[in-house]
């Protein structure tokens, strides 16, 4: 499977917490506003992770939609996390904090009950969710051994 574009992400130190994103021909800003340095001048780092699980969740129920001939008119996905202590799979006597994201589903259009069920089932298999749910591998690499091309 091929990589995905590069995603720049830089912070200055005297920004406080605001960093900015170069995501293709796209910029955008972050800004951890939770602490007192924040700024508020753009989302906060779980706020894009909500945003992307978000955004995977409304196109897969339009497309799972459209190929079915579904009236869905409308899909709104809201989100919201918390961390909560839960018991670890492969230490039992071990406690461990995971983030709990919560997605309520506002589904619009002449649909009946079977078909959103049915959307409510298809929603859980975005491919965002699937991978947040699997979990992740990060790869860290210190500057200059970087394993990406030159030409960024």
């Amino acid at each position: 499977m091929a990589k995905s574009e590069t995603v720049i992400v830089s912070a200055d130190s005297s920004a406080g917490y605001v960093a900015d994103i170069i995501a293709g021909a796209k910029a955008m800003k972050i800004d951890e506003s939770a602490v007192e340095e924040g700024h508020k001048t753009g989302p906060d780092p779980n706020d894009f992770i909500l945003s992307s699980l978000g955004a995977c969740t409304v196109v897969t129920l339009h497309m799972y939609a459209s190929r079915k001939n579904w009236p869905l008119e409308r899909a709104e996905v809201r989100l919201q996390h918390e961390y909560v202590t839960v018991q670890d799979p492969v230490q039992p006597e071990k406690q461990v904090k995971k983030m709990l994201i919560t997605k309520q589903l506002i589904l619009v259009g002449d649909l009946n009950e079977a078909q959103r069920q049915r959307l409510e089932e298809i929603s859980g298999r975005c491919p965002v969710q699937r991978t947040l749910e699997a979990g992740v591998l990060v790869e860290t690499y210190l500057d200059p051994a970087l394993p990406f091309p030159d030409k960024l």
